[in-house]
């Protein structure tokens, strides 16, 4: 009765970052199904010889426990909780410690997976270069003046279509974002730092997109305001060098291979007790 109720508990957090009692009818039904099969799993691993000499260290058990409090606005919130599950704080530490027994078997056995080698990775990069294919992206400032009528729209304009002359030069257009702007990127000088298409407003995506690099943009418009856009840099797309991301594919293959290698492990256990 207390794992299942700290399943129900632990699990409506992860599924639905809400606590139990907030369900709807449906999410309740997924959370009930999930809990069920999981509390399977969980008793198959914990039957097993390599969760015999597992032991959970004081220090990590309190932590888990204060990231649980933390969820809730108050402690009479988490006492509330708790009530309505059925377990006091004694029972919910005995669950914890129950869950990191769990993770720490999953850790021991994940340990076992072949490790990636570059090579491994090499072949990956090779056989999925979609996943490697980087978009054009562009170093851009801007200086955004907002108005609250059609006479300070109009006086914004003015002023932007002033300033445009002299704001070829970075370093000029960083003074003027300082002096000017009335975005929070002012105090850097305007920089927006690397954009993607799809990031700016559809207003100003067409235009930041066809700029060369040093060239600054007619004053635009967006839902915010008026914009000035100044193209630092242009970084164009296309396949990035493996050598860039071989770390990154070396991680993605290992966790994937740990993960199997837990898949497959819990099968041949969930066999074996179903054989005897």
């Amino acid at each position: 009765m207390m794992q299942n109720g700290y399943l129900e508990l632990k699990l409506s957090w992860q599924l639905f970052e809400k606590t139990p009692e907030t369900l709807t009818e449906h999410e309740r039904g997924r959370l009930l199904a999930v809990a069920a099969e999981q509390q399977a799993i969980e008793q198959c691993i914990l039957a097993s010889a390599e969760a015999a000499y597992v032991v959970v260290v004081g220090r990590t058990l309190s932590t888990r426990l204060a990231e649980i409090r933390k969820r809730y606005t108050s402690e009479e919130e988490f006492a509330q909780d708790l009530e309505r599950i059925g377990m006091g704080e004694v029972g919910l530490a005995r669950a914890v410690e129950r869950d990191l027994r769990v993770d720490a078997v999953l850790e021991k056995v994940a340990s076992s997976a072949a490790p990636v080698s570059a090579v491994d990775a090499e072949i990956f990069y090779c056989l999925h270069p979609e996943a490697f294919d980087r978009p054009e992206s562009r170093r851009l400032r801007h200086i955004l003046l907002t108005s609250s009528n059609t006479g300070k729209r109009a006086r914004a304009f003015a002023q932007l279509e002033t300033f445009r002359p002299s704001l070829t030069d970075a370093g000029k257009f960083g003074e003027m974002a300082l002096r000017h702007s009335h975005c929070p990127t002012a105090t850097e000088g305007g920089k927006l730092g690397v954009v993607k298409r799809g990031q700016l407003y559809p207003e100003l995506e067409p235009a930041a997109f066809a700029l060369a690099e040093g060239e600054v943009s007619r004053v635009l418009e967006s839902p915010i305001g008026l914009h000035i856009l100044r193209c630092d840099e242009i970084l164009p797309g296309g396949l990035m060098p493996f050598v860039e991301v071989r770390e990154k594919v070396i991680e993605h293959l290992s966790e994937q291979r740990r993960r199997k290698t837990q898949r497959e492990w819990i099968k041949r256990r969930q066999l074996l007790r179903a054989g005897s």
